[in-house]
């Protein structure tokens, strides 16, 4: 399958499921503890005015997705480019580019004065990637972690569980992660 018959179009609803899955398959969690990957995390990107989701197409069957949207920390002029995927057959084909350039000028016809995103700072693809698409490395965050010695062992980099604060936020039962409505 070539490139031209990878279609990109809006996500919708009908696209859910699959994009949930390919996230699924490829994003580790784990790695970046304080984030989530959920079908109401993805939901939530289509309750967005700025049309800034996207899936890649073969056939019918999504082969990536990107979800953008104009909620970035407390800046209300910049735009975060938050998840972006292609299945391991389509990668290196240009779907990724398609994708980031789509959602990008989807942010900027929003309003956005920049689009913000972060890889992991092992992804040498993804960070590749974003260069080639226009991004420039601004600031590296380390993330800091110190576990309380009275506490049971617990793996690094475990995902919160379906109680905790940041569920609760994500299925919009806690309010408190500074998101407009």
């Amino acid at each position: 399958m070539t490139t031209d018959d990878v279609k990109i179009a809006p996500m919708g609803l009908e696209h859910l499921r699959q994009v949930r899955d390919l996230g699924r398959q490829v994003y580790d969690v784990t790695v970046k503890p304080y984030t989530s990957w959920s079908l109401t995390s993805i939901a939530e990107h289509l309750d967005t005015a700025e049309g800034a989701c996207w899936v890649a197409l073969a056939d019918e069957r999504v082969v990536g997705f990107v979800l953008g949207s104009m909620t970035f920390e407390l800046r209300d002029d910049w735009a975060y480019l938050e998840w972006i995927a292609v299945a391991p057959d389509q990668q290196g084909k240009g779907v990724a580019r398609r994708l980031v350039e789509v959602c990008c000028n989807a942010l900027f016809a929003a309003g956005a004065t920049r689009v913000v995103t972060d890889v992991e700072d092992t992804n040498r693809a993804s960070a590749a990637l974003m260069e080639r698409s226009g991004f420039t490395p601004a600031t590296t965050v380390t993330l800091f972690t110190r576990a309380n010695p009275a506490a049971p062992d617990e793996p690094a980099g475990v995902a919160p569980a379906a109680g905790s604060r940041r569920a609760l936020i994500r299925s919009g039962r806690l309010v408190g992660d500074k998101r407009s409505s």
